[in-house]
């Protein structure tokens, strides 16, 4: 296979235009930037984010390159189908769930990340503790599009996958660090934009290629294989309800759904951001599902691509790139391409924005350096996104390992974070001591359960774990029970060390947190309550003259 000059000069259009808006975006940035606080500038927008703007940044957040690509993989896949398809509906339901119920106590108290109210109420030592599985979940997730679009680069251009990694990282850091959000958002317009034309433009060529049956008839038919519907056998039920609570649930706690939100100039419009961006997210899915359906009705004996198929070869996560590269024009597959890249930088970039606020603002300017100044705490936010981007696309080469990795963590956020979250909003006089020992006992309990993609075997066999192929998996909803056990704890314990301390069954120099120090303060005897009154007595008729 020759080197696609055409997709190349594509791309690098597409590049181009993608830098200069990054760059014009950051010059409006600048200019806006008087009379404000620098780093809110760059972390929220100064809470005057433009609504349509905000509705396409918050919608392009969720349509990444594993969004469109894993859709179409999950659909081409025998074993999995449709049926298995949960992201366009969880994510959705995601939206609507923070909308409903986040979105209003976080924006309406100005907070500026996702950790301010938990290290408000839990303290600065728990924080640093809270802001690990949300770093590596956004680092690994950078890293795993990243190396997803080399992938993709490699089959349509016929380049070097490190190429792609390294230039798409570089442009990426580039423009999120010189404009911060602004850049970020009005990126993902363009990108959004070009990925919703370029997916819809390449399915009619795919669908009436003469090597693939129609979609309707196999998606209940076996023809090459499988219908592509998908089914979910009985003993998979529980698993399959796990992971779509995981999808609806775990998606809140992120830097990068609360940054959109945060920077809406009201309550109402952040809530209205939250529900439309979920509707888009679903819709921009169909066009995934259809090429997804293609691949699954297509004989690849009658294309160059040939025999053993893509699942055989162990290749179905590039069904996308290959569907658009074998059953479609030169020429449209290259407007294909130019949409995953467009997807992977605009999850990329807030990936990139998310983990350097988080550092800046939460760990920096409140623990390592209070005293540190605005230009201080902007510095650092784009010193860290150098070193978190380089350290992503290093991580890139990793390929598989990193979406294990990702994977994981995310599933940690979802155990840890979540719970966390609920209790600082929701749940009244939870503690540092409670959250120390929910974070500890969560970690514990998923670490215990296994992971067979990092070869973790598992401790707890719940009910209907077994073994396939050497591997233990687990059937039993665990990512979901961990999570309340997690909450469950992180109350339990709170309750627990604040009755102690107060009925002194445990002496207060032991209150290391100080969870008690507000009732001492405001405690009085009774000769005090009297002497208070009576000052006050004294003092009212001076008072009335």
């Amino acid at each position: 296979m020759a080197l696609n000059i055409p997709g190349l000069v594509a791309l690098t259009v597409f590049y181009a235009a993608t830098l200069a808006t990054g760059l014009w975006a950051s010059w409006k940035s600048k200019k806006d930037q008087k009379n404000r606080n620098p780093s809110e500038m760059v972390i929220v927008g100064s809470r005057n984010m433009n609504f349509f703007i905000g509705l396409f940044t918050a919608t392009a957040t969720w349509v990444g390159g594993a969004y469109i690509n894993g859709i179409a993989e999950t659909v081409y896949l025998p074993t999995r189908g449709l049926v298995w398809v949960q992201a366009p509906i969880g994510f959705a339901l995601s939206l609507v769930v923070g909308g409903l119920f986040f979105v209003n106590p976080m924006r309406s108290k100005n907070y500026v990340t996702m950790m301010d109210p938990l290290q408000e109420t839990y303290g600065n030592a728990i924080g640093i503790l809270l802001f690990i599985p949300p770093l590596i979940g956004d680092i690994f997730w950078f890293a795993a599009i990243l190396a997803s679009l080399g992938a993709t680069m490699k089959v349509i251009l016929d380049i070097r996958g490190y190429l792609a990694i390294i230039i798409s990282a570089c442009i990426v850091i580039f423009y999120t660090l010189l404009g911060g959000l602004y850049s970020v958002a009005y990126t993902d317009v363009i990108q959004l934009i070009f990925i919703t034309l370029s997916l819809w433009i390449c399915v009619p060529f795919a669908l009436l290629n003469s090597a693939t049956e129609s979609i309707y008839y196999t998606a209940a038919q076996e023809v090459y294989r499988a219908p592509w519907i998908g089914k979910v056998q009985t003993e998979y039920l529980g698993r399959w309800l796990d992971d779509f609570l995981y999808l609806v649930l775990g998606s809140i706690p992120w830097q990068t759904y609360f940054q959109r939100v945060l920077s809406a100039s009201s309550p109402r419009q952040a809530r209205l951001i939250s529900y439309l961006s979920g509707l888009g997210s679903f819709f921009m899915a169909i066009p995934s599902v259809l090429i997804g359906a293609v691949a699954a009705s297509t004989d690849w004996n009658q294309t160059s691509y040939g025999l053993p198929t893509p699942v055989e070869r162990g290749e179905s996560a590039m069904i996308l790139p290959f569907v658009l590269h074998y059953l479609c024009p030169t020429y449209i597959s290259i407007g294909g391409l130019g949409a995953i890249a467009a997807a992977v930088m605009s999850s990329a970039d807030s990936a990139l924005l998310s983990a350097s606020s988080l550092f800046a603002h939460n760990i920096y300017r409140k623990i390592l350096r209070k005293e540190a100044s605005e230009s201080e705490v902007l510095w650092m936010m784009r010193a860290s996104m150098v070193v978190f981007g380089t350290a992503a696309a290093g991580l890139a080469f990793l390929s598989n390992s990193v979406y294990d990795l990702w994977f994981l963590s995310g599933e940690l956020v979802y155990a840890l974070l979540f719970p966390q979250l609920c209790c600082v909003l929701f749940i009244p006089n939870t503690n540092t001591y409670g959250s120390a020992a929910g974070f500890l006992f969560g970690f514990l309990l998923r670490l215990l359960a296994g992971e067979p993609s990092l070869k973790i075997p598992p401790v707890i066999h719940y009910p209907g774990c077994s073994l396939v192929d050497g591997v233990y998996i687990q059937l039993f909803p665990f990512k979901t029970f961990t999570m309340l056990l997690t909450l469950g704890t992180i109350v339990a314990f709170s309750y627990l060390a604040a009755f102690l301390f107060k009925r002194n069954i445990l002496p207060h120099k032991w209150d290391v947190c100080r969870i008690i120090k507000e009732n001492r303060a405001f405690t009085h005897t009774p000769h005090q309550i009297g002497e208070q009154v009576y000052f006050q007595a004294v003092a009212l008729p001076e008072n009335l003259d």
